[in-house]
């Protein structure tokens, strides 16, 4: 049988996923409502990549029409997903993985970590531990996307630019479905690849966007002027020393300065973050899973953070 796979989120990540396992052979489904639904239903998915377009018909709806899947890859934005996650139910079955594609900190970050904050949930990230109950514990892939896709329409995404796409169990064990999950992402033309270290992942990709995406959101300014500026590049400095000292107590330590990281992103050219978007867009903000993560995470490690604390508040007042 096709391994089948439901995508949560029908947004720009979500359909590169799902088209590259379309491709792969695997049954598809995307979580969808209003317009991207109706547009689903209508024409099915539009994908744009390489300068080919393709359209596959997944089948598409909410959750409790979908119904049990091999895999649920969750790529809506995470601050959503503490009220979603238990709407999810019906998706998940007693052999079901579920896999985190967010940004930020995951609900299952500290799962078995060691350390000070072994197995502690945070409330930034799943305030009512409805993540926590909703996805099995011993059944999660953690991911990190290296790509740049966009929504031209409802159900139509251009594939910008990608890179690859990170997968990992927290624990670091190769399992046979982390195996299948790489394997099909390859032959739908998504350069996966597995991960033993997929916290240390998940926490470098981080460390370069928990301030360039809070400031250009305060800033509406894109990543070239923001570091441009000797000061605000300086607020950057130290914004990610204040996380690599909690990654140092943490045993997540960095292979580079945070200059040296500053200067990776420069090298990128001039960007518009994806906070910036959602702040021009009138969305709310992902600040809770990324900066207010870092900065729960050094309280909890009595780790002074100043700058992560001033611009988190600062940030905050600008969601809707």
């Amino acid at each position: 049988m096709r391994p089948t796979v439901a995508i949560v989120g029908a947004g720009a990540i979500g359909a590169w996923v799902a088209d590259a396992l379309d491709r792969a052979g695997w049954t598809v489904s995307l979580l969808a409502r209003g317009p991207t639904l109706a547009a689903l239903l209508a024409e099915g998915l539009r994908v744009e990549r390489d300068g080919e377009t393709r359209r596959s018909g997944p089948r598409a709806g909410p959750a409790n029409e979908l119904g049990v899947h091999d895999f649920i890859f969750l790529s809506v934005k995470a601050q959503i997903l503490p009220d979603l996650a238990p709407s999810l139910a019906p998706l998940i079955g007693p052999d079901s993985v579920v896999i985190s594609g967010t940004n930020g900190i995951p609900w299952w970050f500290f799962h078995d970590f060691g350390g000070v904050l072994a197995n502690q949930r945070l409330q930034s990230v799943d305030p009512d531990g409805t993540q926590e109950r909703a996805f099995p514990r011993q059944r999660v892939l953690g991911s990190v996307v290296h790509a740049s896709a966009r929504v031209l329409a409802p159900a139509h995404v251009q594939v910008v630019a990608a890179d690859r796409l990170l997968l990992g169990s927290p624990s670091g064990e190769l399992t046979g479905a982390l195996r299948m999950l790489t394997q099909g992402l390859r032959q739908g033309g998504i350069n996966a690849e597995v991960s033993t270290r997929i916290r240390h992942d998940v926490w470098a990709k981080l460390w370069g966007n928990m301030n360039m995406n809070p400031l250009s959101a305060l800033t509406r300014c894109g990543t070239s002027k923001i570091l441009a500026d000797a000061d605000v590049r300086e607020l950057c400095v130290r914004m990610m020393e204040e996380m690599q000292q909690c990654g140092r107590r943490l045993d997540l330590q960095m292979p580079m300065t945070p200059a040296e990281r500053i200067a990776v992103t420069q090298r990128l050219g001039d960007f518009k973050t994806s906070m910036l978007a959602d702040l021009e867009a009138g969305r709310a903000l992902e600040l809770g899973p990324q900066l207010g993560a870092v900065a729960e995470i050094a309280q909890r490690l009595e780790v002074s953070a100043p700058f992560v604390r001033s611009v988190l508040g600062l940030t905050r007042l600008l969601s809707p």
